[in-house]
C-alpha cells in the first residue's frame, strides 16, 4: 500500500506544477484567510488600535508632564540661582558695612586714645610744672633763710626784717638765673 500511495504521489507530482496548489485547497486557504481576516479586522485590530492609541496618549501625556516638571524644575533653578546670587549680594554688601563700620570704630577708637594721650601729657606738664614752681618756691625759701642765716653771721646783726629779707633773697636768686642763663 504504501508503494502504491508513493505511486500516485509521482504521477500526480508529474501532472500537476508544485508551486501552485490545487485549486479546492487554493479556494479553501482562501476562504480560511478571509475569515481569519474579517475576525482580525472585526475584533482584533480596533483593540490592537485601542491599545496602541491608548500608549500613545499615555507615552505623550507622560512626555508632557515630563516636560511641564523640566520646565517647573527649570524654573525653581532659576528662582534659586537669582535667590542665590541675592544673598552672595546681601553678604558681600553686609561684610562691605562691617568692614567700613569697623575701620570708623577703630578711627573713633584712636582719636579717643590720641586725645586720652593729650589730655594725660597735658596733665603730666601741668603737674610737672606745678611740682617746679613748688620746689622753686621750697628753695626759694630754703635758699633764702639759709642767706639770711649766713649774711646775719657775717655781719654779726639779725637781718629779721621780713621785707628786707625778701629783696635780698629776690635780688641773690635773679642775680643766679641770669648767670644761669648767660652760661646757656
Amino acid at each position: 500500500m504504501i508503494a502504491n500511495l508513493v505511486q500516485q504521489a509521482a504521477e500526480h507530482a508529474e501532472e500537476q506544477n508544485p508551486l501552485i496548489p490545487p485549486g479546492p485547497e487554493l479556494l479553501v486557504g482562501a476562504i480560511a484567510f478571509a475569515i481569519v481576516f474579517f475576525f482580525f479586522w472585526k475584533k482584533l485590530l480596533p483593540n490592537i488600535n485601542k491599545v496602541l492609541e491608548e500608549r500613545r496618549e499615555a507615552i505623550e501625556g507622560g512626555i508632557e508632564k515630563a516636560e511641564a516638571a523640566q520646565t517647573e524644575a527649570q524654573s525653581v533653578l532659576e528662582q534659586y540661582k537669582a535667590q542665590l546670587a541675592e544673598a552672595r549680594h546681601e553678604a558681600a554688601r553686609l561684610r562691605q558695612e562691617a568692614q567700613e563700620q569697623g575701620a570708623t570704630l577703630i578711627a573713633e577708637m584712636r582719636a579717643e586714645g590720641q586725645r586720652q594721650r593729650e589730655e594725660i601729657v597735658a596733665a603730666g606738664h601741668a603737674q610737672i610744672e606745678a611740682d617746679r614752681k613748688a620746689a622753686a618756691q621750697s628753695l626759694r625759701q630754703d635758699v633764702g633763710q639759709l642767706a639770711t642765716d649766713l649774711a646775719g653771721k657775717l655781719v654779726g646783726e639779725s637781718l629779721e626784717d621780713h621785707a628786707r629779707q625778701s629783696r635780698t633773697i629776690d635780688r641773690f636768686l635773679d642775680e643766679l638765673e641770669e648767670k644761669a642763663e648767660a652760661a646757656r
